[in-house]
């Protein structure tokens, strides 16, 4: 052991991250002619991209590779590497796969989905918000602040990853080279403190600095058409220049301080119910001759004169229905005031610690038949005070959306843990009796399966120990877990229940394909499947080979990425869980030739080939409680227990082995029954008392009896 551990040491000391691979020369045969390649900056990992412009050469963009400037680990704990172009404004000329070690595009849904899913950045900007999920207006791309990419069905970790990666590539791109230093990271956004309620009036709002407003004369707005098509088009600014043109009122309302005192206790309930994680609310106004909102504006449109940008980077608004006037003084409440909330969604990662742009377009045109145009945008700066927004931190990820995303997949998850542990350290109630054992039992599996398994995508797998081990290896973070919340929280309770009851919790309880492996059994005793149990001798031998399995995997890391992927399919779970048997034949007939083993030998998988089931093994020996209760007449003489115990795991003497243990509670219910349990029935057998009658009273002699000769 000892040898091993200095092995390990010397190959994690000696071990660097991935680096970009790419030469010059392949460059150029991606990117042919008219396109040239030029030599890699000195000071930057980035290649310039040219065209030939008759005797000159016009500047493209650049070509880099993402895992040079974000190595974001990916599921398997290896970076996914990006071929990405940018051009000179931000735009994805192209973006490819250069190398990958994800688990479900490895033989599991292919290739194809991922070389798909990256093709749709090319033509976006960032100056766009990509996100992904549904876009079903792929047409208004180019004026729209957000844009949906579609994501991959049963690969939503691996995608958001690849996205985030993507887009911290690019940015450190656009920062470094194209004069996008204004460019903000979009995972780095602050928060606001919702905890932090104090009344004021409007007067009070303003003295704050929560309430951002700015008023233009019509001499201003001429000022800024002079020299344009524009000028002179406006008779009333001729005529009047120091009359008021207008004047726009900006709030957040997400700040408790700003809402709770601008709008009615029922108008803020139903803002506070209706907005999701990451969403924002404005009250936006103006009074004046000119408003936001164009006279034919119709309620639940995009206002037409009004934008919003940060950082440089414009944010699609949305217009937000909210019934009642805002508590404002009368002055902007009168016939020439407009008031409307516009509602910002989370995917825009909006950041209400930075300064906002609220714009006021106004445009002028000139002639009839073909009239010339001419806009100008009018800014109200909005900074929110320090005191009412927490500053973006360096360890703020996009994971943290994703949590707050499934929030309810994890608390019922949480919920259910919950009583699994109360089921476990207190099982006395349901081991009462076998029928109710039972239906606690599969109802529990039930959940497993379909809702960890199926739905949440909760299967552990060996691949989270190799995805570990890798990371590590190239000394890369493992922030990449927490881009699978479920994961995240059921590892932190095995590691409990580890230490608490042993391996048995996971395997016996929370496994998706061992809860499948249940169902399939009971399934074919009902069908009168022939039974095999092996023999002791030859069980025992067959659950030491889990452990070879195990090793072999483990050691893989240090020396093959790949061998790694193709070793981990030993288990079936990406086949018959994660992608719910939607896979290749190969795999598809492994997955299900091992549920039609275990049809005939209980568990055989489980017990016998799985490796995450025997490092549960190996770690569950720190194990501090023998919690399933023993008597001195278990084993010796009484075997009734371990005849009966489908996973063999009791041993001769009596003993459990805990190692091999899943927590079935079979062997509890026979321990607390009088009519199941040996050493029970002899005790009452013992103690029972049998009553003796005196026989009915009759002749004192019997009659005689008469014999014919």
């Amino acid at each position: 052991m000892g040898r091993v551990l200095l092995l390990i040491t010397w190959l994690l000391a000696g071990a660097a991250a991935s680096a970009g691979t790419l030469s010059k020369a392949r460059l150029t045969e991606l990117f042919p002619l008219p396109l040239v390649v030029g030599d890699r900056d000195p000071a930057l990992p980035v290649w310039p991209l040219f065209k030939n412009d008759l005797t000159s050469s016009v500047l493209v963009g650049y070509v880099f590779e993402s895992v040079d400037f974000a190595p974001v680990p990916g599921y398997s704990g290896t970076p996914v590497n990006l071929l990405v172009a940018l051009d000179a404004k931000g735009v994805f000329l192209d973006v490819r796969v250069l190398s990958h070690h994800e688990p479900v595009f490895l033989e599991g849904l292919g290739p194809a989905p991922l070389m798909r899913f990256v093709e749709q950045y090319k033509g976006l900007s960032l100056q766009q918000s990509i996100k992904i999920g549904s876009n079903q207006n792929r047409s208004g791309q180019a004026g729209s602040a957000n844009v949906y990419i579609d994501g991959v069905s049963k690969a939503t970790a691996s995608v958001r990853i690849i996205n985030q990666s993507l887009l911290s590539a690019s940015l450190a791109i656009a920062r470094a080279k194209l004069g996008f230093a204004a460019g903000r990271d979009p995972d780095l956004i602050g928060r606001i403190k919702h905890e932090l309620f104090e009344p004021m009036d409007f007067a009070a709002l303003e003295r704050k600095g929560l309430v951002s407003h700015q008023a233009w004369r019509n001499r201003d707005i001429e000022a800024a058409f002079k020299g344009t098509v524009g000028e002179g088009q406006d008779p009333v600014a001729l005529q009047s220049p120091d009359a008021p043109f207008s004047e726009m009122l900006v709030a957040h309302l997400n700040v408790p301080s700003v809402g709770r005192n601008l709008l009615t206790p029922r108008a803020w309930d139903f803002l506070i119910g209706w907005l999701e994680p990451g969403d924002h609310a404005f009250l936006v106004g103006t009074r004046g001759r000119y408003s936001f909102v164009s006279d034919d504006y119709s309620t639940g449109a995009v206002p037409d004169r009004l934008t919003l940008a940060q950082g440089g980077l414009p944010i699609e608004i949305r217009d937000f229905d909210l019934e009642g006037r805002p508590r404002v003084p009368d002055a902007w409440l009168g016939p020439d005031a407009r008031w409307r909330v516009v509602k910002v969604i989370s995917q825009a990662s909006l950041d209400p610690s930075q300064p906002l742009d609220f714009s006021l377009s106004v445009t002028r045109s000139k002639g009839q038949i073909l009239p010339q145009r001419a806009r100008k945008d009018f800014i109200v700066h909005a900074q929110l005070p320090e005191a009412y927004a927490d500053q973006p931190r360096s360890n703020e990820k996009t994971w943290h959306s994703i949590w707050s995303g499934r929030a309810w997949a994890l608390g019922v998850l949480v919920a259910g843990l919950a009583g699994l542990s109360v089921v476990l350290a207190r099982p006395r109630w349901i081991t009462r009796s076998m029928k109710r054992l039972t239906q606690v039992r599969y109802a529990w599996l039930l959940f497993t399966l379909v809702f960890i398994g199926w739905y949440a995508q909760g299967q552990l797998s060996i691949v989270n120990i190799t995805a570990l081990i890798q990371a590590l290896l190239a000394g890369r973070s493992l922030d990449f877990f927490l881009y699978d919340p479920m994961t995240v929280l059921l590892w932190a309770f095995v590691a409990i229940s580890l230490v608490a009851w042993g391996r048995g919790t996971f395997c016996g309880w929370l496994c998706p394909f061992g809860a499948l492996q249940e169902f399939v059994a009971r399934l074919a005793r009902w069908a009168h499947v022939p039974q095999l149990k092996l023999h002791t001798r030859i069980d025992a031998r067959l659950k030491k080979l889990k452990y070879v399995v195990l090793a072999v995997i483990v050691v893989m890391p240090f020396f093959s990425s790949v061998w790694t992927d193709r070793l981990a399919e030993v288990e079936p779970f990406k086949t018959s869980i994660t992608l719910v048997f939607v896979r290749s034949w190969p795999y598809l007939l492994w997955a299900v030739g091992l549920l039609a083993l275990n049809a005939v030998v209980y568990k055989a998988y489980c017990r016998y080939l799985c490796p995450l089931g025997a490092g549960l093994a190996v770690l569950g020996r720190i194990r501090l409680l023998n919690w399933l209760p023993r008597r001195a007449e278990c084993g010796q003489p009484c075997q009734s227990c371990r005849h009966k115990c489908e996973y063999q795991a009791i041993e001769p003497s009596g003993a459990i082995d805990y190692a091999e243990c899943f927590q079935c509670l079979d062997c509890v219910v026979i321990y607390e029954s009088d009519q199941l349990c040996a050493p029970r029935i002899m005790a009452t057998r013992k103690g029972r008392v049998i009553p003796v009658h005196a026989l009915p009273p009759g002749p004192a002699h019997p009659p005689a009896m008469h014999v014919s000769p």
